[in-house]
C-alpha cells in the first residue's frame, strides 16, 4: 500500500510508504521455541513506490534470512533495535537499489 504524506513536517518533500507483510520468525530457545512478530513500512521516494512494491518478495526474503541469523540475546537487548533497524535498512537498499528507500520504520517488534 502506498500512502503519500503531506504533513507540515514533510510538506517540502513528497513521501510514500510501502507496508511490508508482517513476519513471524521462529527463534531457537533452550527448551522451547520463541517467536518474533515483526512488521515494518518503508519510506520511499514516490517516484519509486511501484518499483519497491514489485520487489517486496525479495525484501521479505532478505529480512527473513537476516532476522533468523540474529542471536536471540541481541533481539532481547532493548538497545539493539537501532542497530537492527540500520542493518535491515541497508539490506533493503541493496535489494531495491540506491535512492529508492529512504528509511525503515519498525511498526511491530514483539518477542514471545
Amino acid at each position: 500500500m502506498c500512502i503519500r504524506d503531506r504533513s507540515p513536517a514533510t510538506s517540502a518533500v513528497d513521501v510514500a510508504f510501502v507496508a511490508l507483510d508482517p513476519l513471524v520468525i521462529s527463534l531457537p530457545r533452550s527448551g522451547s521455541r520463541a517467536h518474533l512478530r515483526f512488521a515494518a513500512h518503508l519510506e520511499v521516494d514516490p517516484a519509486y513506490a511501484a518499483e519497491v512494491e514489485a520487489v517486496k518478495p525479495r525484501i521479505i526474503d532478505v529480512l527473513n534470512g537476516y532476522l533468523r541469523a540474529v542471536e536471540l540475546a541481541e533481539l532481547e537487548d532493548p538497545t539493539a533495535l537501532v542497530r537492527l533497524r540500520a542493518q535491515m535498512l541497508r539490506r533493503v537498499q541493496i535489494v531495491t537499489g540506491e535512492g529508492r528507500v529512504r528509511d525503515f520504520l519498525i511498526m511491530e517488534f514483539v518477542l514471545n
